[in-house]
């Protein structure tokens, strides 16, 4: 079975991702752990497939004695928590040397500044070199950091989960984007006892991915290329490429910033990222990194901005602050391409949307029904099977509108076979390949038979349509204005005179030499021809297409979204001549040149308009 390759998973599945186990016997965690909303302070969209996590490195020159200004990191907090709704921020995390010398009074200071987003959005904050003075790893035992920046400290986030026993590492879960992620804050010299705890939290939340935080792992050159360093090769050996969860890696520390890709055991690909400007004007003038998650597109938005230097006033800005605004190299701000699905599918593969039985989807009103799989077609063979002329394919509603596949011209068999593809909203799993083309003409389609009842349907109180369909990849040869579906007939023959041509059927949807869908319809309460044209469809992913017309107007839809260019002028009906409906191919003159070149799943017809939430791929 193939799926479709695009974001829409997104949309039209729920997670699958199990919720976080509970957890691990001396780990610190909230009694309302089983919830995984993150904190209130402006409105977040746990399900959008678009969220964005803030990450502040080395804030330690703005937590200096005497010298700090906490000024520039409160006003990335209001920053993080007033952009919460417009960018859908999930979380926060900080990548420690929060202060430069962790004494009480600069952990004090810190403390109260990061206040400001308790119950806004929730948080997590490590401990870098900077903010410990004694001990060579997390075994450490008490100090001002602890006190500051402690277990305690999360409890009543929502995100959080639990803490090693020592104190000093901790995790969080967030619900966004449709699914759960794990986030890991780690020391900056996590012990062998540390690295059992978070081997133990990954191991008991075996279907999230993870995003690993810690204060030392890796450094840049000039020119932005990361390496492990030192401490990092261990966390590396011991921690993160035997566990194929971690798929971003952030760090701060060392300046410049810079970034790899390092392949794990399972050969993946782990993103490991530095970030930190305090060699920066102003202390880095509390720069923060957003990380834009967006799940339809498979990437990653990252920018580098200051909201304190951003909320001055233009007029008053030094050279200086206007040119740590927002930094823009290649380090800073740069797109990561990652299959979501793909990447995690070795520890959270995605449940394929069961079929759904054709009783199921058919609601009121519905005429015509057309599936490929052994409910729908006779004799549906296995993937790649040829589909011999005269095999019908039922219409489910049980309307007698059966159809019936025929050869174009001197096609050979093969031009069209079975497949098991499918677009992931359809409810059958099985779909038909068309091998239409030009020079010769060659194509296959199928007709409704001479007498069916949707030959002279003109649908007057409304009618929606809709297709699944996939263009190849490459999209080879010409097929300008190969034919999807169609309804036979002249529309000159229909008194129709003010179209394109009298030789052109009275409905039809095609697709132009740039692959911009037309759908066209001749009304039966007037001599015109409304023609409604999509933006050019991408090849080589599934489409749910929908023409709904509501008695007065024709809107097009390509996957649940309206198209731009739908005519205002009004439709009524479909001027139908009692001739066959065809999929697979468009007659001119009443006549087929070429046929569909690609693949067509499910088609239903209801006799009247339907909202996007009631097609066959709902949506919402």
């Amino acid at each position: 079975m193939s799926h479709p390759s695009l974001g829409r998973r997104a949309l039209l599945t729920a997670a699958l991702a199990a919720p976080a186990a509970g957890t691990l016997a001396g780990m610190t965690a909230p009694a309302h752990a089983a919830t995984a909303n993150a904190a209130t302070g402006g409105r977040f969209d746990r399900r959008s497939p678009r969220f964005t996590i803030g990450v502040l490195p080395d804030t330690q020159y703005l937590f200096d004695e005497d010298r700090s200004d906490p000024a520039p990191v409160r006003q990335t907090f209001r920053f993080l928590t007033g952009e919460r709704e417009s960018r859908n921020i999930a979380f926060m995390t900080h990548l420690g040397d929060v202060t430069e010398h962790g004494s009480e009074q600069e952990l004090g200071l810190a403390a109260d500044a990061f206040r400001a987003l308790d119950g806004r959005l929730s948080y997590s904050v490590l401990a870098g070199n900077h903010d410990v003075s004694s001990g060579t790893d997390d075994q450490r035992g008490d100090s001002a950091y602890l006190k500051a920046f402690g277990p305690a400290r999360y409890a009543r986030m929502p995100t959080f989960r639990g803490a090693s026993p020592d104190g000093y590492n901790s995790y969080h879960v967030l619900d966004a984007g449709g699914r759960q992620w794990l986030v890991l804050a780690l020391d900056w010299r996590i012990s062998a006892k540390g690295l059992e705890w978070a081997q133990g939290v990954i191991d008991a939340n075996r279907t999230l991915p993870v995003i690993l935080t810690t204060h030392d792992l890796a450094w840049a050159g000039e020119d932005g290329v990361a390496a492990l360093s030192q401490f990092g090769q261990r966390l590396w050996d011991g921690l993160i490429r035997r566990n194929d969860q971690i798929f971003l890696t952030l760090n701060g520390h060392y300046w410049p910033p810079g970034r790899t890709v390092l392949k794990n055991d399972a050969g993946h690909d782990v993103h490991v990222h530095i970030a930190n400007y305090q060699d920066r004007y102003y202390g880095g003038a509390g720069m923060v990194r957003l990380y834009a998650f967006d799940l339809v597109r498979n990437v990653i938005d990252v920018e580098t901005l200051s909201p304190w230097l951003l909320e001055r006033d233009p007029d008053e800005r030094t050279p200086l602050e206007a040119e740590h605004l927002e930094l823009t190299g290649p380090v800073d701000r740069f797109s990561i391409e990652i299959d979501f699905d793909e990447r995690f599918a070795g520890f959270a593969p995605r449940t394929p949307v069961p079929p759904r039985p054709a009783r199921e989807v058919m609601p009121k009103g519905t005429v015509a029904y057309w599936r490929f799989d052994g409910e729908g077609l006779a004799g549906a063979g296995t993937d790649g099977a040829v589909v011999p002329a005269g095999t019908v394919a039922r219409d489910l509603t049980g309307g007698g509108n059966d159809l019936t596949m025929e050869l174009l011209h001197a096609s050979a068999p093969e031009t069209l076979k079975w497949s098991a593809e499918h677009h992931e909203g359809q409810p059958a799993h099985a779909s038909l390949r068309f091998d239409g083309g030009k020079n010769p003409d060659r194509g296959a389609v199928l007709r409704s038979a001479a007498n069916a009842p949707i030959n002279a349907m003109t649908f007057e109180s409304g009618y929606t349509i809709e297709a699944f369909v996939k263009l190849p990849e490459p999209f080879e040869g010409d097929h300008a204005w190969m034919g999807i579906l169609s309804w036979e007939g002249r529309s000159g023959d229909a008194g129709k005179s003010s179209g394109w041509s009298p030789d052109e059927p009275t409905c039809s949807l095609n697709l132009s030499p740039e692959r911009f869908l037309q759908y066209v319809v001749y009304p039966t309460d007037r001599d015109a021809d409304p023609t409604s044209w999509s933006h050019a469809l991408p090849v080589g992913r599934w489409m749910h297409l929908a023409v709904v017309n509501d008695a007065r107007r024709t809107v097009v839809y390509v996957d649940g979204s309206r198209i731009a260019r739908n005519p205002s002028q009004p439709s009524k009906g479909i001027s139908t001549l009692g001739r066959p409906f065809a999929i697979g191919g468009t007659q001119f003159a009443l006549k087929y040149g070429q046929g569909y070149y690609g693949w067509i799943g499910d088609v239903r017809i209801v006799a009247r308009a339907l909202r996007p939430g009631e097609f066959l791929a709902p949506y919402a």
